[in-house]
């Protein structure tokens, strides 16, 4: 999609969505988990990043992708595909078609009953929640993440344009549990001031939601967040998105591609996951939300 906020130019779009919604979940998820693996143990130029997320959006037809349909499909020049599969440590890109035929499932076969456009968003947004799902079947990045960012007093929670509404969101809930946490959801020149604010502070660490477009804004704030010291830990759309080169820790939840406006269903519920995790690292997290629950009936806060 082309909106300012709405679409990724790295992503495949509303095609992807469609297929996505049509593959099976267990074949899917495995296939995607495998070629993560693959693509994540290599060094990535971007334009190399932008095809592994084609290629991982699109598992289950991967295999059975010329290297100019690839090339379509990820808008690069189908030379880069080439090259991609080189990186990979193939000869080329029939070597690694040959290798994706291993790891991905056989190419589903039609549908019965086409879903109309708002079907199939709903039927790629389950699709990115079984993907999640199968991601988070190994807890230790989450468990880690949740760690760190208990631990950091101020705890600093970014997230600009697309993403503002997921770092809001968590950080309306964190602050229920956690002692001090600190909202950016502004960018400009004071950006780096209320980062080094947390730093003076206390912070050891931020917690960054970026979602498709990516802004430079938020690439130059986590570098500039990494210089002073701060661990970052980022929930983002793709492994391969701009700001996995300044995370620490990278959790991708993806987003769905099918309509005008990108949907961040994924995203929502690994932040919600993201919190739990904290909250199990900060043992007065229960107290403090019964404290909150007495004042707030004691205030009539909420309609029953």
């Amino acid at each position: 999609m082309g909106t300012e906020d709405g679409g990724d130019a790295a992503s495949v779009g509303a095609g992807a969505g469609r297929d996505a919604a049509s593959v099976g979940a267990g074949a899917s998820e495995g296939a995607s988990a495998r070629l993560l693996k693959l693509f994540e143990s290599h060094r990535l130029t971007p334009t190399q990043r932008r095809i592994a997320h084609c290629l991982v959006r699109r598992s289950a037809d991967a295999p059975f992708l010329s290297s100019v349909e690839v090339a379509e499909l990820a808008g690069v020049s189908q030379p880069s595909v080439t090259r991609f599969a080189v990186a990979l440590g193939f000869d080329g890109y029939p070597a690694l078609r040959r290798h994706l035929r291993e790891v991905a499932p056989v190419r589903p076969g039609p549908e019965a009953a086409p879903y109309n456009e708002y079907q199939q968003a709903v039927h790629a947004e389950i699709e990115n929640l079984r993907h999640l799902a199968a991601l988070l079947a190994d807890p230790a990045p989450v468990a880690r993440a949740g760690a760190v960012l208990a631990a950091s007093r101020p705890l600093p929670v970014l997230g600009l344009r697309a993403a503002g509404a997921q770092a809001r969101g968590f950080a309306y809930f964190a602050a229920k549990v956690h002692p001090d946490v600190r909202l950016l959801d502004e960018g400009g020149t004071m950006l780096a001031d209320r980062l080094d604010g947390a730093v003076r502070a206390g912070a050891t660490a931020v917690l960054c939601f970026a979602l498709p477009r990516h802004p430079r804004e938020v690439v130059d704030a986590l570098t500039y967040a990494r210089r002073a010291g701060l661990t970052v830990v980022t929930v983002a759309d793709s492994a391969f998105a701009p700001v996995a080169v300044c995370s620490d820790l990278l959790l991708p939840a993806a987003v769905g591609t099918g309509l005008a406006f990108d949907t961040a269903c994924a995203p929502m519920l690994l932040g919600r996951v993201l919190l739990e995790s904290m909250c199990d690292n900060l043992p007065d997290a229960q107290a403090r939300l019964e404290e909150f629950d007495a004042r707030a009936a004691a205030r009539g806060l909420f309609t029953e």
